[in-house]
């Protein structure tokens, strides 16, 4: 099999140290530059030469959404917190004084929402586990201590505290028995996802390490894995030095009776175009692996309905399956990046009613919160009163999976917690 040309670059990473010089290439104003680099040491930034050179129209950068996807850009913070940060900046202040600044901000923006670090972390005895969550009953999630970056950051990834360097609020464990022996302790366990971060940043022989093991559980149904890596970096499934290996691993998991679902985050049509990405699918799918598509509804980004219709057919005609639409969270730049339901569920259902039955696989639009994850069925009335319709796809009470509620219309509400009651005192999970 031969690769598709130009796929032998090896991986580079891009961090704030090389920020000014790539905002080089971009139609800024010094000031525009250096309000950019404010907003760079408070939220993470990283990307690579892939995403740099593929994906990115330099001439049009500040129109363009692959752009707003990996750079931080000035007005994704207040004002007055950006007007401070830049002050330091200009002023040569001290890195102990810009990071104390930094993590003063940092602290207000929600940082690991929907109680995951109180709510969702188990416990050995009276020891909570570093690095694992069980939100919900059949699920676990594992947060691998050498999948603790990407190849490249979202400006709207919810698990931004992940990578800003603050040991309290990072989520890690590299301890292989403590993570098989707790799910061996939990029957009622069916799926383990790996996520990060991304786990696909680790080598095979790490990877390998942390699925293994779980192979020998029966009732462990499926291995999930969460990854970035088909958008940002596709060549760790083609030319990568191990990316034969990977998928050899893929095999065994396949062979061993479980199934291996690629949860793949594709944000924007542009990210499915290159040939690498399509002959990167087609290998995983070799494998017996399923690819699964979700990512978040994003303003600036994706917010109408042909980019999300198209994406799905792409996906569908690629052999993945759609999955999920998101809510953005109610963490870090929220407030840039928010979407009101009433424009999401319409976003939602004007791309629904573009695709084919088999591409409505997809659910949304879900947001993904402290009790699980409600989805906005639509938006209704009853009687006089105009309401949105909602639903539990998943809970942390199983009971109340798949259950109905009602909320009165806001045509503000981004999250569920702006949202009231509708026919009732209180919502289901309160």
């Amino acid at each position: 099999m031969t690769a598709p040309e130009n796929t032998g670059r090896r991986f580079q990473a891009y961090t704030i140290r090389h920020l000014d010089e790539l905002l080089q290439r971009a139609p800024l104003t010094e000031e525009q530059r250096l309000r950019t680099r404010a907003v760079a040491s408070v939220l993470p930034f990283r990307t690579n030469a892939y995403v740099v050179d593929e994906l990115i129209d330099w001439d049009r950068a500040t129109e363009d959404p692959m752009f707003r996807l990996v750079f931080p850009q000035e007005d994704m913070l207040p004002a007055e917190d950006v007007d401070h940060i830049a002050g330091l900046l200009q002023n040569d202040a001290s890195k102990q004084e810009v990071t104390a600044a930094a993590n003063a901000i940092r602290f207000k923006l929600n940082p690991h929402p929907a109680g995951q670090l109180q709510l969702n972390i188990p416990k050995a005895g009276e020891e909570p586990i570093p690095g694992l969550q069980h939100k919900y009953r059949e699920t676990v999630l594992f947060f691998p201590q050498q999948g603790q970056t990407c190849h490249a950051y979202c400006t709207y990834c919810f698990r931004w505290a992940q990578f800003v360097g603050i040991a309290d609020l990072k989520m890690a464990n590299n301890d292989v028995e403590q993570l098989t022996g707790y799910v061996r302790d939990h029957t009622e366990v069916s799926s383990v996802l790996l996520t990060g971060g991304d786990p696909m940043i680790m080598g095979e022989p790490v990877l390998r390490r942390y699925i293994e093991p779980l192979l020998e559980l029966e009732h462990v149904e499926s291995i999930r894995i969460g990854s970035k890596a088909l958008a940002y970096w596709p060549q760790r499934f083609v030319t990568d030095p191990d990316a034969d290996d990977t998928l050899r691993l893929f095999e065994r998991v396949v062979a061993s009776g479980k199934n291996l679902a690629f949860m793949a985050h594709f944000s924007h049509q542009k990210e499915l175009e290159s040939e690498l990405v399509q002959e990167a699918v087609r290998r995983i799918r070799a494998t017996g692996a399923v690819i699964r598509t979700q990512a978040p509804l994003i303003r600036t980004i994706n917010d109408d309905a042909e980019q999300w219709a198209g994406m799905w057919k792409t996906q569908h005609r690629m052999g993945m399956i759609p999955y999920y639409m998101f809510v953005e969270r109610d963490t870090g730049p929220q407030d840039y990046f928010s979407v009101p339901l009433a424009r999401a569920w319409e976003i939602f259902r004007d791309a629904f009613s573009q695709v084919s039955g088999l591409c409505r696989t997809v659910r949304g639009p879900s947001m993904s919160a402290t009790p699980g994850k409600v989805a906005v069925d639509g938006i209704v009335e009853i009687g006089e009163e105009k309401v949105f319709a909602l639903r539990m796809l998943q809970a942390r009470d199983p009971d109340l999976v798949g259950r109905p509620f009602y909320a009165k219309f806001d045509e503000n509400a981004v999250w569920v917690d702006d949202l009231k009651p509708a026919f009732a005192d209180k919502f289901p999970f309160e």
